[in-house]
C-alpha cells in the first residue's frame, strides 16, 4: 500500500502545469446594453438567440405580442430572482440567451430588501447594516452574486445580456479638466460586475446629424457605441472599431460575434 500511494506521489511531481495549456474556445457573450428609456434595449436583447427575460420591471410591452420573447414573471422580491437564476442552472431547457431587464430595477429591489431586512428598521441604505456605507456594500455584494450565477450560465453556452438604465456623471481627473459622461444608473461600487467582467458595453443613442455646421438633428434611427469615448462607458472584446447601427429585428453583433 506505501508503494501504491509512493508511485502516485512521484507520478503527481513530474506532471507539468504546462500540460493544461491550451487554446481558449470561443463561448458566448456577455454583454451589457445601457441607455435612456425608450430607446428599444429591450427588443435589441430580445434579437439575441432563443432568449428568456427575468424582468425586474416589464420592459417587453413595446415588442409585437407575435414576437414577443418568453419572460419569468416580473419580479416581487429578490428571493424570486433567486429561484428563477436557479431553475436555469439547475433544470432542462432550450434557452440559449439569458436578459436580465435591468439591473437598474434590481438595484432598487435590492436596496428595499436590505433597508426592510434590517431589524433596526433604518430609514435609507445609507442608515443600513449600521451605517458608513456597509448597505452599499451589500447592495454590490448582491450584484455579485447575480454576476456569478451568470457566469455558470455562460459557461454552459448561454449568451448573458444585461439591461440599463442610463445616468451622468462627473469624471474629475487630476490632469484634465472635469467633464460629464454617461454611466450605468447603479451606486458606484455595483457597476464592476456589469462593465468590468463583460464582453461588451453598448451605448444605445439616437443617431445625431449636424445641419448648417451648427445645429444637431436626429432622424429618430439608433446606433451602439460599443468602444471606449469620453461622453459614455462603453467597450468591447470583438475589434469593433465603429458605431453599430440599430435595426429593428436584428443583432447588431451577429457580424462580429461567433454563434449569433
Amino acid at each position: 500500500m506505501f508503494i501504491v500511494a509512493s508511485e502516485i506521489r512521484k507520478e503527481k511531481k513530474q506532471m507539468s502545469v504546462f500540460n493544461t495549456i491550451s487554446k481558449p474556445e470561443d463561448r458566448a457573450p456577455l454583454v451589457t446594453v445601457l441607455g435612456d428609456a425608450g430607446l428599444g434595449k429591450s427588443s435589441l436583447a430580445a434579437t439575441f438567440p432563443t432568449p428568456i427575460f427575468i424582468r425586474a420591471e416589464d420592459g417587453l410591452q413595446a415588442i409585437p405580442l407575435e414576437t414577443r420573447p418568453d419572460a419569468f414573471p416580473v419580479l416581487s422580491k429578490a428571493d424570486d430572482l433567486w429561484d428563477q437564476l436557479t431553475s436555469l442552472i439547475k433544470e432542462d431547457h432550450d434557452y440559449k440567451t439569458l436578459v436580465i431587464d435591468s439591473v437598474t430595477a434590481l438595484e432598487r429591489m435590492f436596496i428595499d430588501h436590505i433597508v426592510s431586512s434590517d431589524p433596526k428598521k433604518p430609514k435609507s441604505i445609507n442608515q443600513a447594516l449600521g451605517g458608513y456605507g456597509a448597505g452599499l456594500v451589500a447592495v454590490a455584494a448582491l450584484h455579485g452574486r447575480v454576476r456569478k450565477a451568470c457566469g455558470i450560465l455562460n459557461n454552459k453556452g448561454m449568451s448573458i445580456v444585461f439591461i440599463a438604465h442610463a445616468d451622468t456623471e462627473t469624471i474629475d481627473l487630476p490632469d484634465q479638466d472635469p467633464y460629464t459622461r454617461y454611466n450605468l444608473r447603479l451606486g458606484k461600487r455595483s457597476t464592476a460586475p456589469y462593465v468590468d467582467d463583460v464582453d461588451i458595453v453598448g451605448f444605445i443613442k439616437l443617431q445625431s446629424f449636424v445641419k448648417d455646421d451648427k445645429k444637431i438633428i436626429s432622424d429618430g434611427s439608433r446606433v451602439l457605441s460599443v468602444t471606449a469615448t469620453a461622453s459614455n462607458v462603453s467597450k468591447n472584446r470583438y475589434g469593433i472599431t465603429k458605431d453599430l447601427p440599430v435595426i429593428l429585428n436584428e443583432n447588431p453583433f451577429k457580424n462580429h460575434v461567433t454563434g449569433l
